[in-house]
């Protein structure tokens, strides 16, 4: 099935295993939660690069796995830009003892997440947040 789910990367070399499962398992989890997929842009990239985007997007001299763009102007719809350290997706991946693409699978649908409205700014939606993560990736097929 053809999605409107593009992925980039930046300033490393990078492709996604199984791009056409991955996005079939993305689109699933959006329309579970009712909402319209549009367009939806992932950009790998190195630490260096989201570190940059965050100092000057969000003011934050912090190094992150992944930043999210909503550019959606019509509520229940996607429509974003999401950018994910492949540096930070391989360290969290050791240092939770996790494969490298449970963890990058794990991001991908965080920052979908994050485009659905859920938060993780407080404990109880840090919570919320990763059991949100672990049902979505128990829906893989691939």
């Amino acid at each position: 099935m053809d999605h409107p789910i593009e992925f980039f990367s930046e300033d490393l070399d990078f492709s996604l295993e199984n791009p056409e499962q991955i996005s079939d398992w993305i689109a699933d989890i959006i329309e579970q939660h009712e909402h319209e997929l549009i367009s939806l842009t992932y950009i790998f990239c190195s630490d260096d690069y989201l570190h940059q985007i965050n100092v000057e997007y969000l003011d934050h001299d912090t190094l992150t796995d992944i930043i999210t763009f909503d550019n959606a102007d019509i509520e229940g719809t996607i429509e974003g830009d999401i950018f994910i350290s492949i540096d930070r997706v391989r360290d969290n991946a050791m240092t939770h003892g996790t494969s490298f693409n449970d963890e990058l699978h794990r991001v991908l649908i965080h920052g979908v997440l994050h485009l659905l409205g859920f938060k993780d700014k407080t404990p109880e939606q840090e919570v919320a947040m990763r059991k949100l993560e672990d049902s979505s990736l128990s829906l893989r097929k691939f």
